[in-house]
């Protein structure tokens, strides 16, 4: 599972990317400094069902493992 919170770390723009990252029942909620380094199609090869961007809110779908991935980014970071 840390190689793909590693993948979604990435895709998010990185570490320095994130405000904040809260899973959901199957999302990552997550705030962004700057949007415009969001890679939706790396979140996507990362096994991202869907990714919503509005404004600095993004919201990446990856299914019930939404906590585990949530708790490996924050080790992460």
């Amino acid at each position: 599972m840390a190689d793909r919170a590693e993948q979604i770390l990435a895709g998010l723009g990185g570490s320095d990317n994130i405000i904040e990252i809260e899973p959901c029942i199957t999302r990552l909620r997550t705030e962004v400094e700057d949007a415009s380094q969001v890679n939706e199609a790396a979140l996507k090869a990362a096994g991202a069902h869907g990714v919503m961007i509005s404004g600095n809110v993004v919201q990446v779908v990856v299914g019930p493992e939404a906590d585990t991935i949530a708790e490996d980014i924050e080790d992460l970071r």
